[in-house]
């Protein structure tokens, strides 16, 4: 007979297993996608070309990547989803659309056919199909996994990451078609006019487009009306179908039509979302900030901290300080803390404006406050990483000190 805390521990083994295991194995096959897709483009327009074009496609995701991991420092999300949702839209993404697009353009040919057939694949096909794609694996991942989802910020940007995966692939295979036809080229043409277009004036519109959808999600989120949960992701796919199909239909435009139609809509909604994501995010901090004394009168957090958990740039200091004095693994076990102290005021937040409920509330609860408490004594293995936190508070009390002084 076997015991039964034996047997518990070997289920729990098996469930640790599946939780790691399943995600990998979803990795490994969306890298195997892209891979495929990868190959697709190269078979198109040849090793040498496809080379160019994945060099040159380097630079806008790279600029993209950045932007992204910026708007991200307050609550960073799990690295292996940010790598499931680039690899979705580099894999999975592009392989739905391919298969789609080109099944949609036969349709388009029953349709219309003749030269009208180019531009319902441009306007219609291309937009919806795409957006289709890409955004399946944000509303898949909201659906399945809604306690990653704290609000506005998360939801731009898992469906941006999808999108500058997508973006990324596209671009090898648009950079390698032009340097296949022309070339290097110039302005006027070849791989230089293609990354001008695509590089520098656009590299952010497959992400800007698929931000509609994570905006949806985000308000989604934030609501209580199980109707408007719906809606608001709906709302989300239809405006990123929008601005996809007026980007697509004026690049056929050319010249100053083009143009007015990236300076009077592209640039102001890009700047839009650009100031949304900034407000999300000092609100996101203004919550983190009212949620923090309620985690300190439990115990989960010394008064000592208070300050330097409430501010991007307290954080920062605190764990730079750490790296230096203790090193790199110290100064992840803080990084680990402050991050676990972030989603239980996310989840305190979500509590206060019922959005959630008690038993969801309660498990997620459980697992937060024991990712925190394993967090700090982490941190607590190395004396200078908590001990820091004492002296960052003495010296930010001496400078509030010597300007109360001087006024």
């Amino acid at each position: 007979m076997s015991h039964p805390d034996l047997s518990h521990a070997r289920r729990a083994q098996s469930h640790k297993h599946q939780a790691v295991g399943w995600p990998v194995a979803g990795l490994i096959l969306l890298g195997m996608c892209g891979l495929t897709m990868l190959g697709i483009a190269t078979a198109r327009v040849g090793y040498v070309a496809a080379t160019v074009g994945a060099l040159a496609a380097l630079l806008p995701v790279g600029v993209v990547f950045g932007a992204i991991v910026w708007i991200d420092r307050w609550e960073p999300e799990p690295p292996m989803m940010l790598l499931g949702a680039f690899l979705w839209g580099a894999g999975g993404a592009t392989a739905c659309a391919f298969l789609l697009n080109d099944a949609m353009t036969g349709f388009g040919e029953v349709l219309f056919g003749g030269s009208f057939e180019e531009h319902f694949a441009l306007v219609v096909t291309a937009p919806v199909v795409e957006e289709a794609a890409k955004a399946l694996f944000v509303i898949a991942l909201w659906i399945r996994r809604r306690s990653e989802f704290n609000g506005m910020v998360d939801g731009i940007v898992y469906a941006a990451l999808t999108a500058a995966g997508f973006a990324f692939i596209e671009n090898i295979f648009y950079f390698g078609k032009a340097f296949a036809q022309t070339g290097l080229g110039d302005l006027s043409g070849g791989v230089v006019a293609v990354f001008v277009l695509r590089g520098l004036l656009a590299p952010f519109s497959h992400p800007l487009f698929s931000a509609m959808v994570g905006i949806g999600i985000g308000m989604a989120t934030r609501t209580r009306n199980r109707r408007m949960r719906a809606v608001w992701p709906t709302l989300g796919f239809l405006t990123a179908v929008v601005l996809h199909a007026v980007w697509n239909g004026s690049t056929t435009l050319g010249g100053d039509r083009f143009l007015n139609v990236y300076f009077v809509i592209m640039v102001p909604v890009f700047l839009g979302t650009g100031w949304l994501v900034v407000w999300q995010r000092r609100r996101e901090q203004r919550i983190v900030a009212q949620q923090l004394p309620a985690l300190q009168r439990a115990g989960l957090i010394v008064p000592s901290e208070l300050e330097l958990l409430a501010s991007l740039s307290e954080r920062r200091g605190w764990k730079r300080k750490v790296r230096r004095s203790a090193g790199p693994e110290a100064a992840k076990a803080v990084r680990d803390y402050q991050i676990a102290v972030t989603e239980l005021a996310f989840l305190q937040h979500r509590a206060e404006q019922g959005n959630t409920t008690s038993a969801v509330r309660r498990k997620r609860r459980e697992k937060l406050i024991a990712d925190l408490k394993e967090a700090r004594r982490s941190a607590s293995g190395s004396p200078d990483a908590i001990r820091t936190a004492h002296i960052k508070l003495d010296e930010l009390t001496r400078t509030n000190v010597r300007r109360s002084s001087r006024g």
